[in-house]
């Protein structure tokens, strides 16, 4: 595997996409976004699966990767669209990303940059005991804004995964095909 070969490009991309990733669900699980979070670890799973594939010559691996990048960059448009609020979509709805298991919200939204959490005193009557009531003012970018961010950024990694990952089935299956190719791979001589 050359340094310059589409598997090791893919290779790199997989490795780009685990850390943009894990990053990305550590953030949903401080913010307790349960549908990202099980989104998260479906593509963590198929990640590994398809830079397994790559290094070792399994066409069907990455095959399967690169439909899997055709959902992820759905749900990445559907998130997007959520937090812009297009059409009916509001990221105010509980129901949505936490399964309507809480009210919490993305953790940008009280930890962006340069964002100063204020509780208010007393909590208005309506408010649940068992929760704080906040105001959060002087954020350098609105939370919305960071997470359109992170999934424009989960959208190009997939895409360029995409066209690498078709790229790299064309090559193996181009190798399985030629003689030289399955003599390298049979351990034993047939015959």
């Amino acid at each position: 595997m050359g340094c310059c070969s589409g598997r090791c490009t893919l290779a790199f991309i997989c490795g780009m996409q685990l850390v943009s990733v894990l990053e990305r669900q550590v953030i949903d699980f401080l913010g307790y976004q349960w549908a990202p979070i099980l989104t998260n670890f479906l593509h963590i799973i198929v990640v590994v699966l398809g830079l397994f594939g790559t290094v070792q010559f399994r066409p069907r691996y990455v095959t399967g990767y690169a439909v899997w990048l055709v959902v992820w960059m759905t749900w990445n448009v559907f998130i997007i669209c959520f937090y812009l609020e297009v059409g009916d979509l509001s990221r105010d709805s509980d129901l949505v990303l936490t399964f309507n298991l809480s009210m919490h919200r993305s953790w940008w939204m009280e930890n962006g940059p340069g964002c100063r959490v204020t509780p208010i005193l007393p909590p208005p009557s309506w408010a649940p005991e068992d929760h704080r009531y906040i105001s959060i003012s002087g954020c350098l970018m609105d939370f919305q804004f960071i997470e359109v961010a992170h999934s424009s950024l989960q959208i190009l990694l997939a895409l360029v995964g995409f066209i690498y990952a078709c790229y790299v089935v064309k090559l193996i299956s181009e190798e399985e095909d030629s003689c030289e190719f399955l003599q390298c791979r049979v351990p034993f001589p047939v015959g």
